[in-house]
């Protein structure tokens, strides 16, 4: 399939109808879909109709916005009003969107096609997309194996080639480390770029909607599009937006890439290979690498476990069957009503709304929750000095790469250890991208990941899309 850019310039130019671009994708999720399991509901028939009436605008000499024509699927946490937003939960089973959210706008308005909704990690609470009520999604470079979480059926529709993009939300990761396991691009703005408005909460101040491209230069564009202040959330920010697809420099001589100390210390030999060599070829391009420490991120994952359940468990107070989600007729009292209303949760979101409830109990919320703060705000101030040495920071992306459906079943802490690397973006609020780096030799992928600071999102892109064109 077409990049996004060249989907967006033959549809603009008149070489490609976006009726083509949009029955080819639909073919392609029909054809491979049932294998991969990456979208959970697909619209072919509005999907069409769509695309027909962009091309009509086009024939009457009408513009055509930036992504015109351009295939895209959105989480099924994103609001589309009149389509079903079910998290791939049964508690929303049957809950359909009143209204749009605001990165839904935007890709209407610049021309996009919304072709479906993908699968995910329920209440996108996972790091594998194996929590998912409609069950999990499969990596297209090993059926046996996972796509990544939360955001799975995003990356493995991106790379099974069924939709050249796909929205994805990254609480701690969940754009990032499917990306890597599935070999496409992920990113994820600093906090606050993106608009959250008509977005499911996981976790109010981690939360960000992300991309999920075949190429950098693609999810740049995407990226101008959905970037600005939405008066709708007063946690986005003001600044202006740069035209993030056209910036790139002509090279990166001088670029100065951050190493953290021990970042690499007991990780996987073949993925440290590839790391490494990664950090070579920037420096053969002219970056130079430097030393830095961020000693607080080794605090990362629990920081982030602790502020993100409990934030949590606060939001998803409100599905208690009175107000929203699944409502069982046949209790006969209000503890019954709470106990039945609340059972159609996944064992993973109890186990997060449990472990968020404990932290914020009275007598263990200035020893977890509030510690848990404090210790964010150490890693923030450990990027903020490492950002006023360097201009980027290399990390991998994930401790491992896919690994097989059902593996850790019976340890989670594995599991949550995927977003290792990841999770400090979220707890730090950073720009955060992952570009393939190479392949482990079972011809896995292996994602390498550039973080930047907040508002400077073209570094990190900049750095991607140099690495990516020297492979």
């Amino acid at each position: 399939m077409k990049t996004v850019f060249e989907i967006a310039h033959a549809v603009q130019n008149g070489t490609l109808t976006a009726r083509e671009a949009v029955f080819e994708a639909l073919c392609k999720i029909k054809e491979l879909n049932p294998q991969i399991n990456a979208f959970v509901e697909v619209w072919p028939e509005e999907a069409l109709r769509r695309a027909e009436e962009i091309d009509a605008r086009r024939a009457r000499g009408e513009k055509l916005g930036p992504l015109a024509g351009v295939p895209v699927g959105i989480k099924d946490n994103i609001l589309y009003k009149g389509h079903k937003a079910t998290c791939c939960s049964k508690m929303l089973a049957n809950y359909v969107a009143p209204y749009n959210s605001t990165v839904v706008n935007k890709l209407l308005a610049a021309d996009a096609v919304i072709v479906g909704r993908t699968n995910m990690d329920e209440f996108a609470m996972g790091s594998s997309n194996q929590t998912s009520v409609y069950g999990p999604a499969r990596n297209p470079v090993d059926f046996d194996r996972v796509p990544g979480g939360s955001s799975g059926g995003s990356a493995a529709a991106v790379a099974a080639g069924m939709v050249p993009a796909a929205l994805g939300t990254d609480t701690g990761g969940s754009v990032r480390q499917p990306a890597s396991f599935c070999g496409v691009v992920g990113v994820k703005p600093g906090y606050g770029r993106i608009s959250r408005y008509g977005i499911v909460a996981f976790s109010s101040s981690a939360d960000q909607v992300g991309v999920l491209a075949g190429d950098v230069q693609s999810a740049a564009l995407m990226l101008e599009v959905l970037c600005g202040r939405d008066e709708n959330d007063s946690t986005s920010l003001e600044d202006a937006v740069p035209a993030f697809s056209q910036n790139f420099t002509a090279d990166i001589k001088g670029l100065k890439v951050g190493m953290p100390k021990g970042f690499l210390d007991e990780l996987d030999p073949q993925i440290k290979e590839k790391i490494l060599a990664a950090a070579e070829k920037l420096k053969g391009l002219g970056a130079q690498l430097v030393d830095i420490d961020v000693p607080h991120a080794k605090y990362s994952a629990p920081c982030y476990y602790v502020i993100t359940s409990a934030e949590a468990s606060s939001n998803l107070a409100r599905f208690d069957g009175i107000r929203y989600g699944f409502c069982d007729k046949t209790a006969q009292n209000l503890n019954d009503e709470y106990e039945l209303d609340r059972a159609p949760f996944g064992p993973e979101v109890k186990k997060r709304i449990l472990i968020g409830s404990t932290a914020l109990r009275a007598e263990n919320y200035a020893e977890c929750y509030l510690q848990a703060v404090k210790v964010r705000e150490l890693i923030k101030q450990d990027f903020a000095r490492a950002f006023e040495q360097v201009d980027v920071i290399l990390t991998p992306t994930s401790p491992t790469t896919a690994f097989r459906l059902g593996d850790h079943a019976d340890n989670p802490l594995a599991v949550y250890l995927a977003d290792l690397y990841t999770c400090q973006g979220n707890i730090g609020g950073l720009a955060g991208i992952s570009v393939p780096c190479g392949n482990d030799p079972l011809g896995l992928p292996v994602g390498l990941q550039f973080y930047g600071p907040i508002l400077q999102e073209e570094k990190i892109l900049n750095a991607a899309y140099h690495f990516e064109k020297a492979l």
